[in-house]
């Protein structure tokens, strides 16, 4: 929708959203704004938090250990994500609409819910382990909870769908005649799939890449239940500094990092792919 009309003057239709528009102004713009000023004047005017926060071992780990946890979350839910698509995408009218209501459901369940009933689950006396021992797999319970482990497999069950949605709309919109011609010319079915098939849908998995990161980048309940304090992500140690041990300065820094890696991402995938492809 263009802002103004031919003869110049202002689309009245901007009206409408004049109201939404203050109240992200007002409500979002300007607490992000304090967040700014506060990473560089609290407790003193500079750079001192941003320094500390490149410099000193703790920061430095979170951050890796929020990279290395984000990076392997996303790898296997784009892969997870991919399969289920490609079975909706070929599957029956009916069977895709019964897929698409299995990947939709568990976006409708809190978060809290799906992580205690994976630390219910993972425990050491809770079904998993006790399925791999009984069939002999392992003689003594797992560790599977409050480590790295146990905060990938959260994360990657409930970014799944995020993974699965941006994808599938992708493969919907391959030209079925396009995989036909390839077939009518000799390639084979493997063939057509790698060579012709899986580069259509790139741009899907790349959006759906950048999509699984940035809500990745941003895990808060999930690394706290399924870490059990072992692991320290970014949003949980902006937490820990503002509300334990009242460091706002320190946390808005922790903050602005976040908020400059997800505005990077999102940037990225508006020049390669595009916001509307990407986003669906």
């Amino acid at each position: 929708m263009a802002a103004r009309d031919a003869r110049g003057r202002l689309d009245p239709y901007w009206w409408f959203v004049a109201p939404i528009l203050l109240i992200v102004v007002f409500l979002y713009l300007l607490p992000l704004g304090n967040v700014l000023l506060l990473s560089v004047t609290d407790p003193d005017l500079g750079f001192g938090n941003y320094e500390r926060l490149a410099t000193a071992a703790g920061p430095v780990r979170v951050l890796l250990t929020t990279l290395r946890i984000c990076a392997i979350t996303t790898v296997f839910a784009v892969g997870l994500g991919f399969v289920v698509a490609y079975a909706m995408a070929n599957a029956g009218e009916r069977h895709q609409k019964l897929l698409l209501v299995a990947v939709l459901v568990p976006l409708w369940i809190s978060v809290l819910v799906r992580a205690f009933s994976w630390l219910i689950l993972l425990r050491d006396q809770g079904l998993v382990n006790q399925w791999l021992m009984a069939v002999g797999i392992t003689d003594e319970p797992l560790p599977l909870v409050r480590n790295e482990l146990g905060v990938i497999i959260g994360m990657v069950h409930y970014l799944i769908p995020y993974a699965v949605l941006p994808i599938f709309a992708v493969m919907k919109g391959i030209d079925p005649r396009v995989l036909a011609a390839s077939r009518s010319l000799g390639a084979g079915a493997s063939t057509t799939f790698l060579r012709v098939y899986l580069p259509l849908t790139l741009p899907g998995a790349f959006a759906a890449t950048v999509i699984v990161f940035v809500f990745a980048l941003g895990f808060y309940v999930t690394p706290a239940i399924l870490g059990g304090g072992r692991v320290v992500m970014l949003a949980e140690s902006v937490s820990v500094a503002i509300l334990q041990t009242v460091r706002w300065g320190f946390g808005a820094a922790q903050s602005v990092v976040l908020l400059l890696l997800t505005l990077a991402l999102i940037g990225i995938m508006a020049r390669t792919v595009g916001l509307k492809k990407g986003l669906g």
